[in-house]
């Protein structure tokens, strides 16, 4: 089946493959990029996706698939931020692979939010994994070997995902990433963030003692032994002024994450997990350390691919 840029595919209206969840636009943004918006009932609104297409996939025959890399983005930002921050367009190992990079919400954490005990919307999870993913698989080319990573709340994400569904991701790579949010004082924090946003802190995972089990459940600290038969690459910087930065500065959330990537990589190589690691001392919570990381873990991820 073809489809031409421009137009909607096959898929457009389709309510058969996603629960109910169907795409109600597409366009085409760039050479290879595509954007769509998707009507989903686990967020109960529309969200919007971009794909990085493989070559040759305007011309795709009808059950002709691809492999996949998600990339999940960080807090309050949105779904175009790695074609935005960088080069991922331009990367030539990923000229056979649909990159799939979907709308998170800016501080949605990748997660089907508890709302005290109701359930419901935002379900970002449900959305992504059961929802879009089968859409994509129906109608844009998405093979079944997928591989995840993300940065910074999108990190998380990455690791939540690989934890949450073994067997659904072949590797899982994290950058600067949130991977261990009851770590120290990080749940006042992130608590604060929501109420920034406008957010009930406790609809995500409750309260970190009263639901302390809700909050584990979303802890890869606490999720070790079902990501230790996965390739996993964690990486992040220690805060100090690095290659990017200009002289003297001193990034603090990021020497909070490293303090939690090093207590997560200790627990993983406990379990006997395949990790690799890229902890590069100085560097700070910004986009030439994440698409310098991108480049770094694509030989694992693509290996794991193939």
């Amino acid at each position: 089946m073809a489809v031409l840029p421009g137009t909607a595919s096959a898929a457009v209206g389709s309510t058969d493959r996603g629960g109910g969840a169907r795409v109600v636009a597409q366009e085409t943004v760039g050479p290879r990029l595509v954007d769509l918006t998707v009507s989903s009932p686990a967020l109960g609104r529309t969200a919007r996706v971009r794909l990085l297409t493989p070559e040759g996939w305007n011309e795709r025959r009808k059950n002709q698939r691809w492999p996949v890399l998600y990339l999940l983005h960080g807090c309050c930002d949105t779904y175009d931020s790695w074609t935005r921050g960088t080069d991922v367009e331009d990367l030539a190992q990923l000229r056979n692979v649909l990159v799939v990079m979907p709308e998170g919400g800016p501080v949605g954490w990748y997660s089907d939010w508890w709302n005290h005990g109701k359930g419901g919307p935002p379900a970002w999870e449900t959305f992504h994994l059961g929802e879009l993913r089968p859409l994509l698989e129906h109608g844009y080319g998405a093979g079944h070997r997928r591989v995840i990573a993300g940065l910074s709340m999108g990190g998380l994400g990455s690791l939540l995902y690989a934890a949450h569904r073994p067997g659904m991701f072949r590797a899982v790579a994290s950058y600067s990433g949130v991977v261990h949010p009851l770590y120290g004082d990080f749940p006042s924090g992130l608590m604060d963030v929501l109420k920034e946003f406008g957010e009930d802190p406790l609809a995500l995972w409750g309260d970190p003692v009263a639901q302390r089990a809700i909050w584990e459940a979303h802890d890869p600290y606490y999720l070790v032994k079902r990501l230790r038969t996965l390739p996993v690459f964690l990486s992040s910087g220690d805060g100090t002024a690095g290659p990017f930065d200009p002289p003297g500065a001193y990034d603090d959330l990021e020497a909070l994450l490293s303090e939690m990537n090093h207590a997560l990589a200790a627990r993983l190589k406990a379990a006997g997990a395949r990790l690799t690691t890229d902890f590069y001392g100085p560097g700070t919570h910004d986009w030439p350390y994440w698409e310098r990381e991108l480049h770094r873990s694509l030989p694992l991820l693509l290996h794991a691919l193939k």
